[in-house]
């Protein structure tokens, strides 16, 4: 194998996680972490696995040249494992986040490091899962200094983010934890994250914030975006896939105070619905940047709705759209 592709990593991956699923009767994402910590430490660590099938193991991962490959194509070809994975039984708010708002998400971080001239990046996605959005992110930033941080509760999620930012030669430092709860790592100055959508089960701890419920359960969402401003130096900027109803329910003008309180609202990008599931599940990308003394304070917000991503030449007209709010910044 010369060139690493999608297809032959997916390939391999795919290949030994089953071998692995099969003899030690674990999940397919179980097996896929296994697998993933044998290739970055190249050694079959499965010490209760037989002698054959750590020799069928070890030339399935052979041919494998992750030294010098691209790191857009590892993050691919993980994905497409962790999909086959999901398929079966996975929750609505494990979905992974689509690759074309990935990239987005990029492009728009990239801009305002260029913008804002930040030498370091410190980035954090406190509900990171599997890693794939934060990773996509790091993949699009120029420059070597930055320093990245995920968290999540998900025990097994992160283990695969572990294995995805390893496999991609990221430095992330994971967090398993409760990102609502107080969350051990320094503030930071750029937030991505894909909002988990629902109910936040621990009220003693959600009484600590200005968004919690009056009564009954507080928004899981809600809580996080007031938390993801915590965790933000002044002027920092946050990215958040936001539900497109976040400000139209019955709560959404107390998240829309905390956010005018604390941060300018830089933009609201509406995604084309044919990404999710269905309408309901739709989601928008929102820009804020908290308040400080080096806050821009944009002459409009950018206000965008999305056409398909499959429609280049609409897609391209909109990214110039894009690009000339972003001159009224600098």
């Amino acid at each position: 194998m010369n060139e690493l592709t999608v297809e032959n990593l997916f390939s391999t991956l795919d290949e030994s996680t089953l071998v692995i699923q099969n003899k030690l009767n674990m999940t397919y994402l179980e097996a896929l972490v296994e697998t993933g910590l044998n290739i970055f430490e190249e050694s079959v660590l499965q010490e209760e696995l037989d002698a054959e099938t750590i020799t069928r193991l070890e030339k399935l991962y052979e041919p494998l040249t992750l030294e010098e490959a691209d790191k857009e194509t590892v993050r691919k070809g993980i994905q497409l494992a962790i999909l086959k994975g999901m398929k079966k039984g996975i929750q609505p708010h494990h979905a992974m986040t689509p690759d074309s708002v990935a990239h987005l998400i990029g492009f728009l971080v990239n801009k305002y490091k260029e913008v804002l001239q930040l030498e370091e990046v410190k980035i954090l996605d406190p509900a990171v899962g599997t890693g794939n959005l934060l990773t996509a992110v790091l993949n699009q930033l120029k420059g070597e200094k930055v320093l990245s941080y995920g968290a999540d509760a998900d025990d097994l999620l992160l283990h695969i983010g572990f294995i995805n930012a390893n496999l991609q030669k990221h430095q992330v430092e994971f967090l398993h934890q409760d990102s609502i709860k107080d969350l051990y790592v320094p503030q930071v100055n750029t937030v991505v994250t894909d909002l988990p959508v629902g109910y936040y089960p621990h009220e003693e701890v959600a009484a600590n914030y200005t968004l919690k419920a009056d009564e009954g359960m507080s928004y899981v969402h809600h809580l996080l975006i007031e938390q993801s401003l915590n965790m933000t130096e002044e002027s920092g900027m946050l990215f958040f896939m936001i539900p497109n109803f976040l400000f139209n329910d019955e709560k959404g003008h107390r998240i829309q105070n905390l956010i005018n309180e604390r941060s300018h609202i830089h933009g609201i990008i509406q995604l084309p619905t044919s990404l999710f599931a269905n309408e309901a599940q739709a989601k928008s990308i929102l820009v804020v940047q908290k308040k400080g003394d080096k806050a821009l304070k944009p002459k409009q917000v950018m206000m965008a709705k999305l056409p398909s991503f499959s429609n280049r030449e609409a897609m391209m007209n909109m990214m110039q759209q894009i690009n000339g709010w972003f001159q009224q910044l600098s």
